[in-house]
């Protein structure tokens, strides 16, 4: 159990056969979170409510099949003992590859809760009747399949996390990064002004923070082109915008005339 000093404005609770592998995830910004009383993370092991000597939670598949099957009964105790253990309801959040592809829109809801629940799946899933009887959504990560939740829990907190008042450093952070907008972030550049026969683009230097605004958001616009025109098909464009991205395609296009 990780808690902090004082009352916290978020609770999660992970129900993992593996807590230890959540060991390391009070650092950085999350850890900060704890410390600051704004996160509060509680782990519940399934095997804690077993009741066979050997504590396992899982069987062979009815229809045969390789690989075993995580049993409807301990994830339920488990779930019921979670839910208990505070008087703030919470939606049940199996983390799975059939669920919904997780978005920022879908964090910024989540970090609005006061309390949420998340179940790390192993094997080769969950009864389904433990889904249907106590799961409230299904998220995943993307397209292919990891040994377990684990990992996707600790992805979904990270991401939670960030968006809490105060987390952050800085606030504007949360502003400026990808998908916050529907679009991709643009790029970064630090010292020194030059690297390897490179510079920094001209306006980052100018002082003009409207220039460096545009310069910005054409370059997020023009990034979603080229990486992810699957948000831009999806996303309206002002006029503005629009502008600032045919700007960048012809820009684009001009210097790759010139290879």
């Amino acid at each position: 159990m990780m808690h902090p000093p004082k009352s916290c404005m978020m609770r999660i609770d992970i129900i993992t056969l593996f807590p230890s592998m959540f060991s390391a995830i009070d650092k950085g910004v999350i850890g900060r979170a704890i410390q600051r009383g704004q996160l509060n993370i509680h782990l519940w092991n399934p095997r804690d409510y077993t009741h066979n000597k050997h504590r396992s939670v899982d069987k062979r598949p009815y229809g045969g099949g390789p690989g075993m099957v995580m049993c409807a009964q301990p994830l339920k105790l488990a779930i019921d003992a979670t839910k208990n253990a505070s008087e703030v309801p919470s939606p049940v959040i199996h983390l799975s590859p059939q669920g919904h592809l997780l978005t920022q829109a879908a964090l910024q809801r989540f970090s609005k809760q006061e309390r949420l629940i998340l179940l790390a799946g192993r094997y080769e899933g969950v009864d389904q009747r433990l889904i249907d009887y106590a799961v409230d959504e299904q998220w995943s990560l993307g397209d292919y399949v990891l040994s377990g939740g684990e990992l996707p829990a600790m992805v979904i907190i990270d991401g939670i996390t960030r968006l809490l008042p105060g987390a952050l450093h800085n606030p504007d952070s949360i502003r400026q990064d990808s998908f916050s907008n529907g679009l991709l972030d643009c790029p970064h550049y630090t010292r020194p002004e030059k690297f390897s026969n490179m510079t920094v683009p001209t306006v980052l230097k100018s002082g003009n923070h409207d220039a460096i605004a545009r310069w910005r958001l054409k370059q997020s616009l023009g990034q979603t082109w080229l990486k992810r025109f699957d948000l831009l098909a999806k996303r309206p464009l002002s006029r503005e915008e629009q502008q600032l991205l045919d700007e960048f395609i012809i820009e684009y296009r001009n210097e790759a005339d010139k290879l």
